[in-house]
C-alpha cells in the first residue's frame, strides 16, 4: 500500500486528459447518429405518458439525458379545455390545429435532440395511424435521428377506468366538472378516436423502411410485450426496463445501516461492525417495522455484503438476501481516510470531486454513475413484481440510498449526490402512475451526521496551493499543468 499511496502523492498522469475523461465516464457530445426519437402510440388512457415518464427518468437516472414532448400539454398551452367535437376527426378546422400542434412539438423535439448532450427523446402523442406514423419518421429521419415506436395496447376495462379516474378527469382538462360528467366526457373521446386507430403491424414497418422500423408492444402494461427488430444498446435497455414495468401498488422500504464505527471515525468505505448507538438502532428496527408493515406482507430483507448491513438486519424475522451490487461505493484508494485525509493527501481528487461528484471517480473504485449502473439489476428487481403483499425492505449505505431513492424520486445526476439520507431513518416509498408518495420514520437513537452539502470548487485554499505546487512539480509528465488548473477553476 505504501508503494501505491507514494505514485498517487506523486502525480504521474494527466487528471484532467481526454483520456481520463473517457475512463471516468465523462459526457461527451452524442453524435446525431446516435439520437433516438422513442415515438409513443395508443389511444388515451392507455398508459402511454405513464410508460414514457418512467423511461425519461430511467434513462436519465443512468445518466442519459431524455426529455418527454407531450402533444397534450402544447395543446392546453395553446387552446386550453377543448370541446368534444375538437376530437372529431370530421372537423377540418381541428384537425389543422392538432396537426399543427403535434409539428411544433416534434420540431422542439428534434431541435433538443441536436444540441450535443441529448440521447433520448419520447415524442409522446396518440399517433393512432399509419400516415401520423410516417411523419414522426420521415421528420427524424431527415435530420437523421432514429425511431422507436412504443404502443400501448389495452383491452382491460379495469386498467383503463383506473387511469381514466386517476389521472385524466384530475388533468386541467376537466378542472371544475363534475367527476362523472368527466368519466362521460373522457369515454367519448376514447370512442371519437377509436374510429380511426390502427395497431402497428410487422408489415407497416417493413414498408416504412428497408430494415423495417423497430417497435414495442405493451399489452395491458406489460402482461404481453411483442417485440420487433430492437438494436442498439439504448433501445434495448428501454426494451428491457419495459419488459419489467408493471403498475401493481406496492410500498417500498429503505434504510441504511446503523451507525458504524466508522461513521463515528469520520472515516469513509471499510468493512467496520456498527457502533454501540448503531447496536441499539439494529435492536430497535424490528419494531418500528412491525408496526408500520401490515401482518399479511409477505417482507423480504435485502442487505449489502458488509457486515454493518447484515449486523443492522440481524433482528429482523423475515427472509434475508444479501446483494454484492448494494454494497457502499467503492472509495478504492481513499479508502479508511476522512475527508480532511483525502484533501491532504490528494488533493487534485478532492478538487475533481467537487466539481462533479456523479460523474468523478476513485483512483481504483468508483464514480456515482457506475454505481447507478451496478444498481439497475436492483431497480429491475423493485420494478418487476406483480403482487403487491410481497415487499422489501432494503438495508445498504449512504450513496446506494441516494440512487434508489433518486430513481424513485425523480432527482437528476446532479442533485443526487447531494441527497440527505440520514442514519436511523426509515423511508417508505410508494410509486404511483405520476409521482411516488415518502413516508419518513426517525428512530429516537442518536447518530453522527454523515452529510457533506454541496461544495464551490475550491479556488482559493490550501487545497488548491497544494495542487499548483504538485503540478509545478510534476510538468514533465503534466506539461505546464494549464488545462488541470483551468478545469479546476471552472474555466472549461
Amino acid at each position: 500500500m505504501d508503494g501505491i499511496h507514494h505514485s498517487i502523492n506523486t502525480p504521474v498522469r494527466d487528471e484532467h486528459s481526454e483520456q481520463t475523461f473517457a475512463r471516468r465516464g465523462y459526457q461527451k457530445s452524442v453524435p446525431i447518429s446516435s439520437k433516438l426519437c422513442v415515438a409513443m402510440v395508443g389511444l388515451p388512457a392507455r398508459g402511454k405518458t405513464y410508460v414514457a415518464r418512467k423511461i425519461v427518468r430511467y434513462l436519465n437516472w443512468l445518466g442519459y439525458p431524455a426529455r418527454i414532448y407531450n402533444v397534450g400539454q402544447y395543446r392546453r398551452e395553446a387552446v386550453g379545455a377543448v370541446q368534444q367535437d375538437f376530437w372529431d376527426h370530421t372537423n377540418q378546422e381541428a384537425n389543422t390545429l392538432r396537426n399543427n400542434l403535434s409539428m411544433r412539438a416534434l420540431k422542439d423535439m428534434i431541435q433538443w435532440l441536436q444540441t450535443p448532450t441529448a440521447c433520448v427523446a419520447i415524442y409522446d402523442a396518440a399517433n393512432t395511424t399509419p400516415e401520423k406514423r410516417k411523419f414522426v419518421l420521415d421528420a427524424c429521419n431527415e435530420e437523421g435521428v432514429q425511431v422507436m415506436f412504443v404502443e400501448s395496447i389495452c383491452d382491460d376495462q379495469t386498467i383503463i377506468m383506473e387511469n381514466i379516474k386517476e389521472v385524466k378527469i384530475s388533468s386541467p382538462d376537466y378542472a371544475g366538472i363534475d367527476p362523472e360528467e368527466a368519466v362521460k366526457d373522457f369515454m367519448q373521446r376514447i370512442k371519437q378516436q377509436e374510429s380511426t386507430y390502427e395497431k402497428i403491424s410487422t408489415k407497416e414497418m417493413d414498408e416504412l423502411s428497408p430494415t423495417s422500423v423497430p417497435f414495442i408492444q405493451l399489452v395491458n402494461i406489460g402482461t404481453q410485450v411483442l417485440l420487433n427488430r430492437i438494436r442498439g444498446y439504448l433501445p434495448s435497455r428501454i426494451c428491457y426496463f419495459c419488459m419489467n414495468l408493471n403498475i401493481a401498488p406496492r410500498h417500498i422500504y429503505m434504510s441504511r445501516h446503523g451507525e458504524s464505527d466508522f461513521n463515528v471515525a469520520g472515516k469513509i468505505g471499510g468493512n467496520s461492525n456498527l457502533s454501540k448507538r448503531g447496536e441499539i438502532y439494529a435492536q430497535k428496527l424490528p419494531r418500528v417495522i412491525a408496526a408500520n408493515v401490515e401482518p399479511h406482507i409477505k417482507l423480504s430483507v435485502w442487505t449489502s455484503t458488509l457486515k454493518r448491513t447484515m449486523q443492522t438486519a440481524a433482528g429482523l424475522p423475515y427472509p434475508k438476501i444479501q446483494w454484492r451490487a448494494l454494497d457502499e461505493l467503492d472509495s478504492g484508494l481513499c479508502d479508511g481516510l476522512t475527508y480532511e485525509e483525502i484533501d491532504e493527501k490528494y488533493p487534485l481528487e478532492a478538487a475533481e470531486r467537487a466539481r462533479d461528484k456523479f460523474l468523478y471517480r476513485y483512483p481504483g473504485g468508483e464514480s456515482y454513475r457506475d454505481l447507478v449502473q451496478r444498481l439497475e439489476p436492483i431497480i429491475m428487481e423493485l420494478e418487476r413484481p406483480r403482487d403487491p403483499d410481497r415487499q422489501i425492505l432494503i438495508i445498504s449505505h449512504q450513496a446506494v440510498i441516494r440512487a434508489l431513492y433518486a430513481y424513485f424520486m425523480d432527482i437528476s445526476p446532479e442533485e443526487l449526490p447531494y441527497v440527505n439520507v440520514p442514519l436511523h431513518t426509515v423511508f417508505r416509498l410508494t410509486p404511483k402512475a405520476y409521482k411516488c408518495e415518502e413516508v419518513t420514520w426517525k428512530v429516537d437513537v442518536p447518530a453522527v451526521s454523515t452529510y457533506r452539502p454541496r461544495l464551490e470548487t475550491p479556488t482559493s485554499s490550501p487545497i488548491k496551493a497544494k495542487t499548483e505546487a504538485l503540478l509545478a512539480s510534476s510538468a514533465a509528465s503534466l506539461g505546464d499543468g494549464t488545462v488541470a488548473l483551468s478545469v479546476l477553476e471552472g474555466k472549461h
